[in-house]
């Protein structure tokens, strides 16, 4: 009989192997000798080491899925139970069970992992959706329309939920970028209905603005042409190139016009000029009048000056204000002057003047006479009262008799 650690070979070739619960026979050999025997079964041991070995590193290194990885061990654990090689099948059966352990935690593991992608795909769609329904109801067309195709990219690059909440979540993702497209389409609906309904204000205004172009009443075509401008601008706008061709069309009209209009006025603007020169030598010759002294003769001079004023014609728009002015100056300056002497010689005006002044001078000597007899009957608030009542008074009588004076008297 031969034997090693392992198993045993007995004198009829039976092989055995060794285990913790005893012997077990895994075979028989009457090809040679018991040491050949026991060679080849400790190879077939050897094999199903090799295979356990293989199937430890794919299930460590790679992603076997789990159900492959335990039909292969429950394979080697067969072949391990049958027993039917020469070896430690106990170590190998407990590499196996330890494998079985790292399986079931692989499996967990990729469980875990597979319920956190869900839920972040879930949470990453939630805000994909909460997106698209903010941007259904933006105005801004362009860029709500780039964003919303780029969202659609990053759903597809998601992984997909479990069916119920993906369809959901789709649903709403979906009428969203619906709601958007279908209100987009409805306002270049608008918009192109309101560039046609410009384009046809436009053309009219185009026509009218050519009609005036040729006429000569300078203001009110002048004035008429900055209402048309006005509608032109609340009309919006065309198409492109019908915009681009009426408004050449409505500027070249008005260019025509604003260009014969400046040319006369050019011309008058020389003869205005012209004016400015002569209407500034009456000025001067007006401003020697003053300060006022001989009324009748300044009165006179002016005339001279406002008459040869209005032959002479228009002056420069920006000229005349100051111009006019300077006039108005000298103007007033005698008006006050005859008003003052009118004054001086008004005898009504005089005569008021003195019966004030006098019913004032009764007022305060009567009021003297008052506080003397307040004073002599020691009498000191009515003393008082009088003395401000008569200060009052006697402010009064200054001013009259100053007014007085004016008439000179």
């Amino acid at each position: 009989m031969t034997s090693d650690p392992w198993g045993r070979v007995d004198d009829e070739g039976t092989v055995y192997v060794r285990t913790a619960d005893g012997e077990r026979v895994v075979g028989s050999w009457q090809a040679g000798s018991p040491d050949e025997a026991l060679a080849y079964f400790t190879r077939k041991y050897e094999g199903i080491a090799v295979e356990i070995g293989l199937l430890e590193r794919r299930v460590r290194t790679t992603d076997l899925a789990t159900k492959d990885a335990m039909t292969a061990i429950e394979h080697l654990q067969a072949q391990v139970a049958e027993g039917h090689a020469v070896g430690d099948l106990e170590a190998l059966a407990k590499r196996l069970q330890a494998l079985v352990g790292e399986v079931d935690s692989r499996r967990e593991e990729r469980k875990a992992a597979r319920a956190k992608a869900q839920e972040e795909a879930r949470t990453a769609k939630d805000a994909l959706v909460a997106e698209a329904e903010q941007l259904a109801e933006s105005t801004q067309w362009r860029d709500a329309g780039d964003r919303l195709r780029a969202l659609v990219d990053t759903w597809k690059g998601l992984p997909r939920l479990d069916r119920k909440s993906d369809d959901e979540l789709w649903h709403r993702f979906s009428h969203a970028r619906s709601t958007f497209s279908k209100r987009r389409k409805a306002h270049f609906a608008t918009l192109d209905q309101q560039r046609d309904e410009a384009r046809q204000a436009k053309e009219k205004l185009a026509k009218e603005a050519e009609s005036l172009s040729s006429s000569t009443d300078w203001g009110a075509t002048a004035a008429r042409y900055r209402e048309l401008m006005t509608e032109w601008k609340a009309a919006g706008r065309a198409q492109r190139e019908a915009e681009d061709e009426l408004w050449a069309r409505f500027r070249g009209a008005q260019d025509v016009f604003f260009q014969a209009r400046s040319a006369v006025f050019d011309e008058r603007d020389a003869g205005e000029r012209e004016n400015l020169v002569l209407k500034e030598a009456l000025v001067v010759e007006a401003e020697t009048l003053l300060p006022v002294g001989d009324l009748k003769a300044a009165k006179a001079t002016y005339r001279s000056v406002a008459e040869r004023w209005e032959e002479i014609g228009h002056v420069p728009r920006d000229a005349r204000p100051k111009l006019e002015g300077r006039l108005h100056t000298v103007e007033r300056a005698i008006r006050e002057a005859e008003e003052a002497e009118w004054q001086r010689s008004n005898p009504e005006a005089r005569a008021r003047a003195e019966g004030m002044t006098g019913l004032l001078q009764a007022a305060v000597d009567k009021l003297q006479q008052q506080i003397a007899a307040a004073q002599a009957r020691n009498d000191s608030s009515r003393v008082a009262k009088l003395e401000k009542e008569l200060a009052g008074r006697q402010e009064l009588l200054d001013q009259a008799r100053k007014g007085l004076q004016e008439f000179g008297g």
